[in-house]
């Protein structure tokens, strides 16, 4: 099959999908198409073990979608751009440090949290996983994925300051787990050997040096965008941005994902202000809305339709239920440690531990590190479990921490009153 006719299929499915949603379900628009692509897959296991039909064509269509390659060097730099296009630096800036605590301190602990819990229950149910495995489990199901709970914490009335502190955590923390989990990766491939001193330089270089990449790499398209006034260059510019940009930090070692980051937040704030006239402001945010959402849209449906080839087996499927409280648990202690220490210079909205807990979806980043780990039993049997865990956040927290939210608001309002 080649690369365009995977294109063509999933585009297709995805409009489908995105019609049966928008005329019937009336669902958030990612989360009801992983659900119909959820429930499609799920009738197609059904049928295909009763004989009814033959899946073997649609398992080897899923086969040749590299979902790790699809996601992590092509859609991810394009949706972590065009999620940071449109946060305000300013008020970015006003929640810098508990961000910024969220997306590192709170990444390694959840890390460390599920990792060594994983790595106890597991075994408990049957489900032999090596510790560095168990870590590097923790690693890929720690970021949050800022794509569907945006909108609905906004329709929501969540207070503007919570709402930047979720929205910031999730873009930063996507480039700090992806750093973590290569670093554990690393270990796992030197067979423990990396000294302390390695594994702080891979860090650095990977993390610092995306950002600092992505800082030079967005200052000179600014400078670009500066000297011409002419919308399609402009846009042309931007796209140069991400896809040249994000490959090249990748072929430098550097997180491309942070680079994506740092340079959305540079175009979509300075570039925006000083570089753009009004014409080209809103061409670029109908063309990078568009992106965002065409993006979304395939990653929500590929998510669905994984469930096909997935192996699951009564150790598998209990590990996967005892990691759902378990990521939840550890999200909690990730998110009320940082919380606690801030909470000493400033002061934090009633109910931010709670929403910043519920609002901590996973995503398509944890199913394509899971995908990217080493062939064996070890890699079936966590993409098995990140595959539920994800499937249970986007569908449970994502339906659910809109009412969760407006109803602790309403609480907090009463109160007050």
């Amino acid at each position: 099959m080649t690369v365009f006719h995977a294109f063509a299929i999933l585009t297709t499915l995805a409009a489908l999908f995105a019609w049966v949603n928008h005329r019937f379900i009336r669902l958030p628009a990612t989360i009801g198409l992983m659900v119909i692509a959820l429930v499609s897959s799920l009738g197609m296991v059904v049928l295909g073990r009763a004989g009814l039909i033959d899946v073997s064509h649609f398992t080897r269509f899923l086969q040749a979608v590299d979902f790790d390659a699809t996601l992590m060097n092509g859609m991810l730099g394009a949706l972590l751009f065009a999620g940071a296009l449109h946060v305000d630096l300013e008020r970015l800036l006003a929640q810098k440090w508990i961000i910024a605590s969220l997306a590192t301190a709170g990444v390694l602990i959840s890390t460390v949290v599920v990792g060594l819990g994983s790595w106890w229950l597991f075994h408990l149910v049957g489900l032999e996983l090596p510790l560095v495995w168990a870590m590097l489990f923790g690693a890929l199901i720690s970021p949050t994925d800022p794509i569907a709970v945006g909108a609905i914490l906004r329709k929501a009335g969540v207070p503007q300051g919570l709402e930047t502190k979720i929205t910031g955590e999730s873009l930063f923390n996507d480039g700090i787990g992806v750093v973590v989990f290569v670093v554990i990766a690393e270990l796992v491939r030197e067979g423990g050997a990396l000294s302390a001193g390695h594994v702080a330089e891979l860090f650095l270089v990977e993390a610092v040096g995306g950002i600092v990449f992505g800082a030079v790499a967005g200052y000179v398209v600014f400078l670009m965008l500066r000297s011409v006034d002419n919308h399609q260059v402009e846009i042309l510019l931007t796209l140069a941005l991400v896809t040249g940009g994000y490959a090249l930090a990748n072929a430098m070692h550097l997180s491309g994902p942070l680079a994506m980051v740092i340079a959305g937040l540079m175009i979509g704030n300075q570039g925006r202000q000083l570089a753009m006239s009004a014409t080209t402001r809103e061409h670029l945010d109908a063309f990078w809305s568009l992106v965002d959402e065409f993006l979304n849209a395939g990653l929500f449906v590929l998510i669905g339709l994984e469930i096909i080839i997935l192996e699951v087996t009564p150790p598998i499927l209990r590990a996967a239920l005892i990691a759902i409280p378990l990521v939840l648990l550890a999200r909690w202690i990730s998110v009320i440690i940082p919380v606690a220490m801030a909470s000493r210079f400033r002061q934090f909205t009633d109910n931010a531990v709670t929403l910043l807990t519920w609002s901590g979806l996973r995503g398509g980043i944890s199913v394509a590190l899971a995908l990217s780990l080493p062939m064996g039993p070890e890699r079936d049997a966590l993409v098995t479990v990140t595959y539920v865990v994800v499937c249970f956040s986007i569908i449970v927290q994502g339906l659910t921490v809109g009412p969760l939210s407006t109803k602790l608001m309403a609480r907090s309002a009463s109160a007050a009153g």
